[in-house]
């Protein structure tokens, strides 16, 4: 998945709005906004970060490395 396609940014927002929800509804905190929104984009952080790491290995042409 490339990280600048519309199916990325879809991605994102559905696990924003999934992050986002089980933060806001399950919380009885004062601040539960807040909490819920920097949770939410956490994940998208999170998931970012890990989408980056995977594409950097998946379009590398150098073959696999043998270690003996």
């Amino acid at each position: 998945m490339e990280l600048k396609s519309v199916k990325f940014l879809v991605v994102l927002v559905i696990t924003f709005v999934i992050v986002f929800l089980m933060n806001y509804i399950g919380n009885t905190q004062p601040d539960k906004l807040q909490s819920a929104l920097l949770n939410g984009l956490g994940g998208m952080v999170g998931l970012t970060i890990g989408m980056m790491i995977y594409n950097r290995s998946k379009n590398d042409q150098s073959g696999p490395q043998h270690f003996d």
